[in-house]
C-alpha cells in the first residue's frame, strides 16, 4: 500500500457487528467495494480502488496463503469465494472476519465472479449483553428452540461464538424484513437437502444463508 498513515480513515465508533458488501469479478480481478468494507480496512468511502494485490496486502499474514489458495480456486473453477480469516487495517489492528459469497452470473447466464458479504466480527457484542439482547427481542422466547439449533449450524459452520451466530441471524433478518423464528426455521429445513460432503457443503451454507429469505414461508408465519 502506498497510502500514507494520515490517509487512513479515523476509527468508527465501535459496533456490535459490522457488515459490508463486496463484489470481485473474475476477468480482469476487478473488486467492488461497498463503503462499509474500505471503512472496515481503515479507509475513507471512496479514497482507494481495491485490488487482489491490495485485498492480499491486508490479510493477517498467517491466513495471507490460505486466501490466495482460495483466490486461485475460484478463478480457475468459477466457484465463489468464502472464508474465515483475519485482515490488517490501514492503521495495523487486526480484524476477525467471515467472507459469505455466492456466485454472480451475467446476463447470459454464466458466472462471471463472486459477491457477498464481509462480516466483522471483531467488535460484536460480548455473552452477557448478548443475554439481555435475548430478554427483550419481540418474539424470540416462543421459537427459542429453532433459533438456537440455528446459531448452533453457523457456530459449526464459520467455528464463531453463539453471540456472534445470534448476531449473524440477527443482521440476515433485519436485511431481508424475515422475522427471527421465521428465517431460522427455514434454514434448519433446508440444511438437510445439503450434501454432506464437506468441500462442497461450506459454498452451498453460504447460499442457503443469503438465500433462504426468498424460500416459501413453510410454516405460515410470514414475514
Amino acid at each position: 500500500m502506498n497510502d500514507e498513515p494520515d490517509d487512513a480513515a479515523p476509527a468508527a465508533p465501535r459496533r456490535y457487528l459490522t457488515v459490508g458488501s463486496f463484489r470481485f469479478w473474475f476477468v480482469g480481478q476487478r473488486w467492488e467495494w461497498s463503503d462499509e468494507v474500505a471503512e472496515m480496512h481503515g479507509y475513507r468511502p471512496g479514497q482507494i480502488t481495491p485490488t487482489t494485490e491490495l485485498v492480499l496486502t491486508h490479510k493477517h499474514p498467517d491466513d495471507r496463503r490460505d486466501v490466495q489458495d482460495l483466490l486461485d480456486r475460484a478463478l480457475h473453477s468459477a466457484e465463489s469465494f468464502s472464508s474465515r480469516h483475519r485482515f490488517l487495517d490501514a492503521a495495523g489492528e487486526e480484524h476477525d472476519a467471515i467472507v459469505v459469497a455466492d456466485r454472480m452470473y451475467d446476463e447470459r447466464g454464466a458466472v462471471a465472479g463472486t459477491e457477498g458479504y464481509y462480516i466483522d466480527l471483531t467488535d460484536t457484542v460480548d455473552e452477557t449483553r448478548q443475554g439481555l439482547l435475548d430478554e427483550v427481542l419481540p418474539g424470540l422466547l416462543e421459537g427459542r428452540a429453532v433459533i438456537e439449533q440455528a446459531k448452533g449450524a453457523l457456530m459449526y459452520a464459520y467455528r464463531i461464538s453463539a453471540g456472534q451466530a445470534f448476531r449473524i441471524l440477527q443482521w440476515r433478518s433485519q436485511e431481508t424484513n424475515t422475522k427471527l423464528r421465521t428465517l431460522a426455521t427455514r434454514l434448519i429445513e433446508e440444511m438437510h437437502d445439503l450434501p454432506p460432503v464437506p468441500a462442497t457443503a461450506r459454498s452451498q451454507f453460504d447460499h442457503l444463508l443469503l438465500t433462504v429469505h426468498r424460500r416459501d414461508d413453510k410454516d405460515g408465519t410470514g414475514t
